[in-house]
């Protein structure tokens, strides 16, 4: 299955068995915005909620940490997915946290997902089909999860890396963050970024109508940051969530996916220990 999908493609799948259709919409919560209840106003038919903050380690400090397989087994299983589903993910932004559902899937060893590439706004401005309300409720299906770590990086292997150097960390912040010439929106933060990273805002991947880029276009945008087809790649961003658009877009521009620095710049700036520039 293809890492992104047409809204074409998945109009004309809605009515397959094997396929289910996540909202993975989430908002910062400066915004003011309720995912849950824009869901509830508006979704693509048959489409679930996919809560990313529930569907996380809720026991960390840090903001929608990946979930145990066991705690990933269970809340995806009782959400009617099985290892045999077919899962797309798209959000109410174009391409925002929906990666981030894709990257989960990805990290718990389901190869059969994909983003909607343009999510809601797309899908709207089509003329298609919306459904209201809470939507249905599946099914509780057995899926077992098989992790694949080299997906994820933690605070230890990020600073290791500092060392060695192995790995190119791309940074989707914009590049005001990563410059530090706004302040972190989450309180208690420094601004900065990890040393010797690179800024790669995950917006300069889209296109004006939030569709993700042709491939030509993100393969020069990663080989401008030194990233070529046999480069190591660890992505960052606020909380883990967007920097999951970057590694959709490695995979889209066929390159090797990376992995994900999960605990990112709410981990990173936080401890007053890790080195940070400017």
């Amino acid at each position: 299955m293809k890492a992104l999908v047409s809204t074409e493609w998945l109009a004309a799948q809605l009515e397959s068995n094997d396929l289910v259709v996540f909202d993975a919409s989430w908002n910062m919560p400066a915004e003011g915005r309720d995912a849950r209840a824009q869901y509830r106003l508006g979704h693509i038919p048959g489409a679930r909620f996919f809560d990313i903050d529930a569907i996380a380690d809720t026991e960390s400090a840090l903001p929608h940490m990946a979930p145990t397989a066991a705690r990933f087994e269970r809340m995806i299983g009782a959400l009617g997915v099985s290892c045999d589903s077919r899962v797309v993910f798209y959000d109410q932004k174009g391409i925002f946290s929906s990666a981030r559902g894709w990257w989960l899937m990805r990290l718990f060893g389901h190869e059969r997902c994909a983003v909607l590439d343009g999510g809601l706004p797309k899908w709207r401005r089509e003329g298609r089909s919306l459904e209201s309300g809470e939507g249905p409720t599946p099914a509780v299906a057995v899926y077992r999860a098989s992790l694949n770590a080299r997906h994820l990086r933690g605070l230890g292997d990020v600073l290791a890396n500092l060392q060695n150097r192995h790995e190119i960390v791309l940074d989707a912040r914009s590049a005001d963050r990563f410059h530090a010439r706004v302040p972190e929106p989450r309180a208690g933060l420094r601004a900065g970024h990890v040393p010797g990273s690179r800024s790669l805002p995950f917006t300069d991947l889209l296109a004006s109508d939030q569709t993700l880029l042709p491939r030509a276009q993100l393969r020069a945008l990663f080989e401008a940051r030194g990233v070529g087809d046999s480069t190591a790649v660890v992505t960052s961003c606020g909380s883990g969530l967007t920097a999951a658009v970057l590694n959709l877009g490695l995979e889209v521009a066929g390159l090797p996916m990376g992995a994900l620095y999960d605990g990112s710049w709410s981990e990173w700036g936080g401890r007053p220990e890790t080195p940070v520039e400017t």
